[in-house]
């Protein structure tokens, strides 16, 4: 049993948890990372005279990095080195940069209304800081501080979740396959030519008011004779006939009532036979695994900033739903650890069940 002296250490972690965020996150929205990067043995008055700052606050600041191992300083001299940070490809450096403003633009403020939006189940600091009444994925459509600290991170993800998903699992030749909460049509747009065959047909199907957006992106892409959108409530039900579903990325955004309406309503939109294709994110069979950060992360974030209800389940968990709702679990595919980057706090599996009669 933890003693009560540790129990009040970690909680310690917490208390200082969003100060040690802001204050990295301001060393590069300041250009301090930068400047020192560009040239390195600046002082502090170096640094605050290129970046438009007080040189006493720079040293401040940069503090919590030389503790962190992420820079040094010589004492002799006062100037400031990379040290840990030197070693960071750009490209790594700026998706972790990527994550970290949408958790100042998207998360900080909203989270003040975390307990709030438990309460209600419904993403109380949207209506509070921008006086809209939803997710967060629809309020992207229509407020613009949501949709640039949103936008860029899904863009990241896409390209680098997408790839890995279609290669997962097969479709048919000649196949219906319907894209679930698809969006502007770039799901289906994307599993048209990744699974190309003479008759393969994808559907999109989402909330009405997508529907011009999706038509457009099919024409502009040149798959409008294959591809086509239907509109509608994914906890009501979906058009039938199909022979493969895809749902990715959303079933974690909903409790568990709601995912096995999704589920059963998949069930009756497949033939016989059928198959359903499953993303996303899972929790460790065993949750107190500490190399695993999505317990840390999650719940929160969609409870708290995205939609107030939902959130991710274990593996064994999802496997169950579905095989209550009538499939059987035929294939699970998690990426490869040598894939995934050492900053990552997200854990994707890909799941496929087949129909039972």
């Amino acid at each position: 049993m933890t003693s009560p002296e540790a129990s009040l250490a970690r909680m310690r972690e917490y208390m200082v948890g969003p100060s040690r965020f802001m204050n990295l996150y301001a060393c590069f929205e300041l250009g301090i990372v930068e400047a020192l990067r560009k040239e390195a043995g600046q002082t502090a008055a170096d640094l605050g005279a290129a970046v438009g700052a007080k040189p006493d606050a720079v040293e401040q600041l940069l503090l919590l990095l030389v503790k962190e191992g992420f820079v040094a300083r010589d004492e002799a001299t006062g100037g400031y080195t990379l040290d840990a940070l030197a070693d960071v490809p750009e490209a790594d450096l700026q998706r972790v940069l990527t994550f970290m403003g949408m958790i100042k633009t998207g998360m900080l403020r909203q989270l003040y209304y975390l307990a709030d939006s438990v309460r209600s189940g419904s993403a109380v600091g949207l209506k509070e800081l921008y006086g809209f009444e939803g997710t967060m994925f629809e309020a992207a459509a229509h407020v613009p501080e949501v949709r640039a600290a949103w936008g860029p991170l899904a863009q990241s993800e896409t390209a680098s979740v997408y790839p890995w998903f279609f290669r997962s699992f097969d479709v048919p030749a000649g196949a219906r396959v319907l894209d679930v909460l698809g969006g502007n049509g770039l799901g289906a747009i994307m599993t048209y030519r990744s699974k190309q065959s003479p008759g393969l047909r994808v559907t999109t199907f989402d909330r009405p008011a997508l529907e011009a957006e999706c038509l457009r992106n099919f024409e502009a892409q040149g798959v409008a004779e294959h591809c086509s959108f239907v509109g509608g409530d994914v906890l009501e039900a979906l058009p039938g006939g199909f022979d493969v579903l895809l749902l990715k990325h959303f079933v974690d955004m909903y409790d568990k009532d709601e995912v096995l309406t999704i589920f059963r309503n998949a069930h009756q939109a497949l033939e016989p036979g059928g198959q359903i294709v499953v993303l996303a994110p899972v929790y460790p069979e065993d949750i107190t695994d500490t190399d695993d950060y999505q317990a840390d992360f999650f719940p929160a974030y969609i409870l708290g900033c995205v939609m107030g209800r939902g959130g991710l389940q274990k593996l064994s968990t999802y496997r169950s739903w579905l095989e209550e709702c009538g499939f059987e679990v035929t294939k699970v595919v998690a990426k490869d650890p040598a894939d995934i980057p050492a900053d990552a706090i997200i854990t994707r599996v890909v799941m496929c069940a087949t129909k039972r009669d």
